[in-house]
């Protein structure tokens, strides 16, 4: 006959599948760290080209670092994820991938081709605003998906894309805090609570 323990021992495994079958766990703190120090790397080399060189930087070369802090953060992410996933004996692309990917793509893509046009109608001070807004709404929107504290980490980035819109002469700063502080605090916390 079965204990009360043995009983909440069962509902406890039939929990944790539960969740395992509905939220996407792969994510690693790890990749949060590195997708921080990449953002901030990149801030450091914007900032030699807009502030410290003797020519302005041009707009294509800062869109290209970008992209590559982008494809480095991303590729970074799919590679830890993947071993995390195939450490636990599941597939990464799962259903419930697909879901946070399609959930996280809506504002990336909305926010992108916003983005786009501020940088057609030559309004650059509001681009690093509306990345950390657009971001922000994405996490935000895709936390359902995944770790709770992914929805929060969304709305502190929708929170300083609002404040560097109104100080927009600070933009960059407000990037290398939402892109690059906040993902290494964001990234140490789950390590420590979800890895460790």
């Amino acid at each position: 006959m079965k204990t009360e323990k043995d009983y909440l021992n069962d509902l406890t495994e039939i929990r944790s599948l539960m969740e395992r079958s509905s939220k996407f766990l792969s994510l690693t703190g790890f990749s949060g760290i590195l997708a921080g120090v990449y953002a901030l790397a990149g801030v450091y080399v914007a900032y030699i080209w807009i502030y410290d060189s003797d020519k302005s930087a041009d707009v294509l070369s800062i869109f290209s670092l970008g992209v590559l802090i982008l494809v480095l953060a991303l590729s970074t992410a799919v590679v830890l994820s993947q071993k995390k996933s195939a450490k636990n004996g599941e597939r990464l692309w799962n259903p419930v991938a697909k879901r946070l990917v399609m959930n996280l793509a809506i504002p990336l893509v909305s926010g992108g081709i916003f983005i786009l046009i501020l940088f057609l109608k030559d309004r650059l001070e509001l681009i690093a605003p509306a990345m950390l807004i657009f971001y922000g709404m994405a996490l935000a929107n895709a936390g359902k998906f995944t770790f709770e504290e992914v929805k929060f980490f969304g709305i502190i980035e929708i929170l300083l894309g609002l404040i560097a819109a109104y100080y927009t002469d600070y933009g960059l700063l407000f990037w290398a805090i939402g892109f690059g502080f906040m993902h290494i605090v964001y990234g140490i916390y789950m390590h420590w609570k979800y890895e460790r």
